[in-house]
C-alpha cells in the first residue's frame, strides 16, 4: 500500500528565528529539521510522498518550500502561507512557482475566535478557493464554530483540518469537541487530517488507547475517504518518533477495510490536494 505523510515540517533556525521555539517544552526540537532528516524515517514507515506545511507566517518562507519541493523527489506538494487580508490575494498567489497545493494560517494564535468570519478573510478564502487550491484549518476546538461558518460560507473551497482541531487528549474531555466535529464534518467539503495527536496526549505516557476515541470520531463523522494521515514531523519527537507516530495511525485505522485504509493512508490527500499529477 503506497503512504503519503499529509503534514510535515522543515525549518531551519540559521535562515530567520523562531519564537515559537523558545519555549522551555519546546527545546527538544529547538534545531533545524530538513527534508534529509526526514527522508530515512519517512522511508522506513513506507512514505513514498509528502506535503510539506508551512510554520511561519512569512511569504518567503512558502518560497523556500517551494523550492525545496522543486528539488525533492519525496515532497509532493506544500502547504504555504499568504496573508489572506491582503487586498491581491490572487495576484499573490499567481506570482508564486508551481508546486502550491494548499494554503494555510495559524488561526489557533489569533485572539478574535471568530476571525475566520472577518470580510477581508473570506474574500482571501474565496481566492484561494478560485486558484484551485485548498485551505488548511489550523483551529483549536474553541474556534470550530467560526470554521462551520466559513465551510458553510465558502461551499467551492476545499477545506482541510489539521489536528483533529486540537482535542484535549490528555484530559480525555470529547465534550464539546465532538459535537462541533460532527456538525463541521456535515460539510462534504471538509477533510480531516489523523495528525498531531500524540502531542496533545500526555508527552510522556501516552498510550494508543488514549488516541482511539478521538481517532473514532473523526473517522466515524467524516469517513476514511475525507481522512488523511499526517506524522507533524518534526513537533511529533516532543512525544513521539516517527515510527512510533505511524505505528499508532496503523493501529488506530486496524479496523478499517483494505480500502479505507487505502484512502486513510493516500488516496484522500491526493483527492484533497490534487496530487495525482504530482505522484
Amino acid at each position: 500500500m503506497s503512504r503519503i505523510d499529509a503534514h510535515h515540517h522543515v525549518w531551519d533556525l540559521s535562515v530567520r528565528p523562531h519564537a515559537w521555539l523558545d519555549s522551555a517544552k519546546l527545546a527538544p526540537v529547538r534545531r533545524t529539521f530538513t527534508l534529509d532528516d526526514l527522508a530515512g524515517p519517512a522511508a522506513a514507515a513506507g512514505v513514498e510522498a509528502t506535503v510539506l506545511v508551512q510554520v511561519l507566517p512569512d511569504l518567503g518562507e512558502t518560497r523556500e518550500f517551494l523550492a525545496l519541493a522543486a528539488g525533492s523527489e519525496l515532497v509532493a506538494g506544500v502547504v504555504g502561507w499568504i496573508d489572506l487580508t491582503a487586498p491581491d490575494v490572487a495576484g499573490t498567489l499567481a506570482a508564486l512557482p508551481p508546486g502550491l497545493v494548499g494554503v494555510r494560517h495559524g488561526v489557533q494564535s489569533e485572539p478574535d475566535p471568530a476571525w475566520l468570519n472577518r470580510s477581508d478573510v473570506r474574500r482571501g478564502l474565496a481566492a484561494v478557493a478560485a486558484a484551485g487550491l485548498a485551505y488548511d484549518l489550523l483551529t483549536l476546538p474553541h474556534q470550530l464554530p467560526a470554521a462551520i461558518d466559513t465551510v458553510t460560507a465558502l461551499p467551492e473551497l476545499t477545506f482541510v483540518l489539521d489536528h483533529l482541531s486540537k482535542p484535549p487528549i490528555a484530559a480525555g474531555e470529547l465534550e464539546p469537541w465532538r459535537g462541533r466535529i460532527r456538525e463541521l464534518a456535515a460539510r462534504p467539503n471538509v477533510y480531516c487530517k489523523l495528525s498531531g495527536m500524540v502531542t496533545e496526549a500526555d508527552w510522556e505516557g501516552w498510550q494508543v488507547a488514549d488516541l482511539r476515541p478521538f481517532a473514532e470520531v473523526v473517522l466515524e463523522e467524516f469517513g476514511p475517504d475525507r481522512v488523511m494521515f499526517g506524522s507533524d514531523w518534526p513537533v511529533c519527537l516532543l512525544a513521539a518518533g516517527y515510527e512510533r507516530v505511524a505505528g499508532a495511525a496503523d493501529e488506530l485505522c486496524a479496523g478499517l477495510s483494505e480500502s479505507e485504509r487505502a484512502d486513510v493512508f493516500a488516496g484522500t490527500a491526493r483527492r484533497a490536494y490534487r496530487l495525482q499529477s504530482r505522484l
